[in-house]
């Protein structure tokens, strides 16, 4: 049996209301590791871009692209052991993309953006997870989800949206390369009721770490 290692960098992925942050807690909790959650609350630009997301994209996605990227080197410094809530590869190949796309972002601002990016994240230099935990659900479970905890923005939201945005995820996810991954079914595990049913997502975890690291250590 593996054990994930003590210096581990955990990303978890998936679209909204998926269970990201319930799961981050609660492996953090298993593992005695620290968190990383994005900046909801204090978040200026959040709301705003709810109510008009024509004007509000791109100031968001540059500043989650900057507090994404301030964690994740304040993660590898302070040597590990995280689990993060969203990894920064999905603002970029989803968030800004569907708004590019869908007209609601223009092309002149995704191609500074993305720019951005680049330069920020794609050089040798920059410190990737050990590992993203994709976070697999049927479309109703999200919607029933993003209902339950009752964000007043999320709920005025139109539906199609979140239909986008989840149907981006599974098609993101097939082709995605930056790091090891691990597909977890979130009824696979009860964080609530049985924290212990977590075990064997762990030892999944365990394995592809041990396995990737052993193999770029050759």
């Amino acid at each position: 049996m593996y054990t994930i290692p003590n210096d581990a960098i955990i990303t978890i992925a998936g679209t909204v209301g998926v269970g990201k942050s319930s799961l981050t807690k609660a492996l953090a909790e298993k593992l005695n590791f620290r968190t990383s959650f994005e900046k909801v609350d204090n978040n200026p630009y959040l709301e705003k871009f709810y109510n008009d997301f024509d004007r509000w994209s791109f100031h968001l996605q540059i500043y989650f692209l900057a507090e994404r990227f301030k964690e994740q080197k304040r993660m590898f410094e302070y040597g590990g052991g995280f689990i993060q809530d969203r990894s920064i590869y999905e603002d970029v190949d989803i968030f800004a993309k569907m708004h590019e796309e869908g007209g609601t972002m223009t092309k002149e601002d995704f191609a500074t953006y993305y720019q951005l990016y680049e330069a920020m994240v794609m050089t040798p230099y920059f410190p990737q997870p050990d590992c993203l935990i994709f976070l697999e659900s049927d479309y109703e479970d999200v919607i029933n989800r993003i209902a339950e905890r009752g964000r007043q923005m999320e709920i005025e939201t139109d539906e199609t949206y979140w239909r986008a945005l989840y149907t981006r995820y599974v098609e993101w996810i097939e082709n995605f390369n930056a790091c090891p991954v691990v597909r977890i079914n979130i009824n696979e595990y009860d964080v609530y009721g049985d924290i212990d049913s977590l075990d064997p997502v762990i030892e999944k975890i365990a394995k592809v770490i041990h396995t990737h690291r052993a193999m770029h250590k050759r």
